[in-house]
């Protein structure tokens, strides 16, 4: 089985591994992506003259079904091939003989891959983007049902002012619009063509016609100069993970809040019992875990950022072997943050509101603002005089 880089020289099984680490799993979810981007660029080859219609049509139909194949689960990335590059490769080769190996003309790994993950970052910003709005949703449509119970607002953890379920949730479904609207301005960086960068120097003497690809895929723009395309590696992942991890964080605090509803102390909050787990020890208990997880995998996306930014921090300029570690961490914080969005999503709309036990937490205490409020307005004294005469009533 060869690998792209080969040069006929074994490789030993303890670097390969070490190397490889978990590329061959981590890049089954690139192969659709590593196929389209290999079409584009197929074609690029053939409208250059530098690929011919037989060798043309022999990858267009060999890309399809390497792809369905993929997709149906027929085969999968092995450790030996390192990436799904090498992978789809060494299918072409079987499916369309010489015609496979000449793909590889005008691009190296460096591109490939780039292109492969921009096109998959672009997508699931798009999907966690939508998923961040279902929530938004879910909170408007407990405002709309519900908004009109009594409650009491907080700060530092004691009860200040008078308020109503639906200001609560209606806070929160703005931030989290806020973090869809985030997300989707984060694909600015990741919406340009690294294609015909190759291994980061461009391609000489060949006419490659980036801009070719770039329409083909989709992309708003090449990315230009060259040089500039390695330089770039871990700022688009970085800006996706700092969106995805203000999305985790508004998440987490929102769990957090539904965590203490649902203690007996508060008792706003009913949580129906499939959504809930049992004691090993103590029988009369149901445990909210899922918002307690959510609220805790909050950590799994703040520490993707940083993991990206610390190994791209130092790194000279042109493509180094680092970047590989990249992928690992920014799949994680993307998926954490979609896998709490859509938890959140469902679970929502059935949660129960125990109206006695909301209206039973507003005592006369919480209307001194209001009070102070109208003294200021009705007597026209500075709202200090009325603060204080408030007070020590």
């Amino acid at each position: 089985m060869s690998r792209l880089w080969d040069r006929g020289e074994p490789l030993d099984a303890l670097v390969l591994r070490f190397t490889a680490g978990e590329d061959h799993r981590l890049d089954d979810r690139l192969v659709r992506h590593d196929i389209r981007a290999s079409g584009a660029h197929a074609a690029m080859l053939h409208a250059a003259g530098l690929l011919s219609d037989a060798d043309h049509a022999a990858l267009a139909r060999a890309l399809e079904a390497i792809g369905a194949a993929h997709a149906r689960g027929e085969w999968r990335v092995a450790l030996e091939e390192e990436d799904c590059h090498t992978a789809i490769e060494n299918r072409l080769v079987e499916e369309a003989g010489e015609a496979g190996r000449r793909i590889h003309l005008g691009r190296s790994r460096n591109d490939q891959v780039l292109a492969a993950l921009r096109l998959w970052l672009m997508e699931e910003l798009d999907r966690l983007a939508g998923e961040a709005r279902q929530v938004a949703a879910a909170l408007a449509a407990i405002g709309e049902r519900r908004g009109d119970l009594p409650m009491p607002g907080y700060t530092h953890m004691q009860r200040a002012m008078p308020t109503t379920l639906g200001l609560w949730a209606r806070g929160y479904a703005a931030e989290i619009e806020d973090d869809a609207a985030g997300l989707a301005a984060a694909r600015r960086r990741a919406d340009r063509n690294p294609l015909g960068s190759a291994a980061g120097y461009g391609v000489p003497v060949l006419p490659i016609d980036r801009d070719r690809t770039t329409r083909a895929l989709g992309f708003s723009a090449t990315h230009e100069p060259v040089t500039a395309v390695q330089l770039s590696r871990g700022k688009a992942e970085a800006t996706a993970l700092f969106e995805a991890a203000l999305l985790a964080q508004d998440l987490g605090r929102l769990a957090a809040d539904l965590c203490l509803f649902a203690t007996s102390e508060f008792g706003f909050v009913e949580i129906p019992a499939d959504l809930t787990t049992g004691s090993s020890m103590l029988p009369q208990k149901r445990n909210p875990d899922l918002f307690e997880i959510a609220r805790g995998r909050t950590a799994e996306a703040v520490a993707a950022l940083h993991e990206v930014l610390g190994i791209s921090a130092r790194l000279p300029s042109g493509y180094h072997r680092d970047l590989q570690l990249i992928k690992k961490p920014l799949f994680r914080g993307i998926d954490s943050a979609g896998d709490t969005a859509r938890l959140l999503a469902h679970a929502l709309p059935r949660l129960g509101w125990n109206a006695d036990r909301m209206r039973a937490a507003i005592d006369p205490s919480l209307g001194a603002v209001e009070r102070a409020c109208r003294l200021a307005r009705d007597e026209g004294i500075p709202f200090r005089d009325a603060f204080r005469r408030v007070r020590e009533e």
